[in-house]
């Protein structure tokens, strides 16, 4: 009951997943991502130890397809499920079963893979990934927002969207940004709200955050 899209940065290396769906709170148990690794998105009847225990494949240095060949079995239910990762590589695989509710379904480009349940059809993904394709010269974040309000156009959710979330991680082990609509109207127009709030006022404390190789932050350095 949702659309996503995994992706990487080639410029950045960033990795990002963006999601949007009619229940709420998409965020809490969709998103996974790890810096240097790679990206992991379950959705439809999700099971969060299929996100949990594929980034750590990931984190092993495992391909996407391999890290997918391995959760299959773990998960007797697979055929509920519908499962996106992307490798440090930028190469990435969906599995979407056969009982996940209509219309259902994946497509994948250069650097990832957009995926969705009970969407109004086919044409959803088409345009989140045209919509990101177009933005390659932008940050990370903004093409996924702009990925996620092009499928919203196109239909998204046969049932409407109510929480949406973006998920980005850069260099280090926590979220460069997690932003997240856990209830709202229009979430994809919230995130955009949101977005310009955390680039003002979060995004710069982020960066001056201590960092694994340098414990003292600039924040720290910069008051000494």
């Amino acid at each position: 009951m949702t659309f996503s899209i995994v992706a990487r940065c080639p410029r950045t290396g960033q990795f990002g997943v963006a999601a949007a769906t009619a229940m709420p709170a998409v965020g809490k148990l969709l998103s996974h991502a790890a810096a240097g690794a790679g990206a992991v998105a379950t959705q439809a009847q999700v099971n969060p130890y299929l996100g949990l225990d594929g980034l750590a494949l990931l984190r092993q240095g495992h391909s996407a397809p391999a890290a997918l060949k391995r959760l299959m079995d773990t998960d007797p239910c697979m055929q509920l499920r519908q499962l996106a990762l992307i490798d440090r590589n930028g190469d990435s695989v969906c599995w979407t079963g056969d009982e996940c509710i209509p219309w259902a379904g994946s497509l994948s480009g250069e650097q990832f893979s957009v995926q969705g349940n009970r969407l109004a059809g086919p044409q959803v993904l088409d345009a989140v990934a045209d919509a990101f394709r177009l933005g390659e010269d932008r940050a990370l974040v903004e093409r996924l927002i702009d990925a996620l309000e092009a499928g919203d156009d196109r239909g998204g959710d046969r049932h409407g969207e109510s929480s949406a979330v973006i998920y980005i991680v850069d260099q280090e082990e926590y979220p460069l940004w997690d932003i997240r609509v856990d209830h709202h109207r229009d979430p994809v127009a919230e995130l955009w709200r949101l977005h310009g709030v955390f680039a003002r006022d979060v995004l710069p404390e982020i960066l001056a955050m201590p960092t694994r190789d340098n414990p003292a932050g600039k924040a720290a350095e910069d008051s000494v």
